[in-house]
């Protein structure tokens, strides 16, 4: 499974909101941090905006803030938001296809293959479901004390 680089983006804005709350910053700013496609970020940053992620402001003061609580944004919620909710594997039943095969049979249902992979993506939809930005946040923070305040006053520098 290949996840859209625009996943690990959008997660990145959202840690890096959290130690800006209350202000607006526009995906420019945004996408400057990291070397970014403006463009290309504001789309990720729509995606989040449309999903109740992230709240957007237009005019000259405008830009993304987050629109909920880290710890109410689960990466689940970013992935899902980014790249959609469809299952990873898509079972397309080519057992119908093969020998001897009934076509009344369900095969999305009782192929062993579509069952093992369908089992491995509810841990990983788990994982990812039991999982916050709050919870990066706070790792962040344990393992790289000074990220917060490095990255509020990058900010802070970029407005002035």
């Amino acid at each position: 499974m290949k996840m859209n680089e625009g996943v690990e983006w959008a997660l990145h804005s959202c840690v890096n909101l959290c130690w800006i709350p209350g202000e607006t910053v526009t995906a420019k700013k945004l996408a400057a941090f990291y070397d970014l496609p403006t463009a290309y970020l504001n789309k990720q940053l729509q995606a989040l905006s449309r999903a109740g992620i992230m709240s957007s402001t237009s005019g000259p003061k405008g830009g993304f803030q987050l629109a909920k609580q880290p710890d109410d944004i689960t990466l689940l919620d970013v992935v899902v938001a980014i790249d959609g909710p469809e299952d990873a594997f898509r079972c397309t039943e080519i057992l119908k296809a093969g020998p001897g095969a009934d076509p009344k049979a369900d095969y999305r249902k009782t192929c062993l293959v579509s069952t093992a992979m369908r089992q491995a993506e509810l841990v990983y939809r788990r994982e990812l479901a039991a999982r916050t930005i709050a919870d990066i946040v706070a790792e962040v923070e344990h393992t790289f004390p000074r990220t917060p305040e490095s990255t509020r006053a990058w900010f802070a520098n970029l407005r002035s």
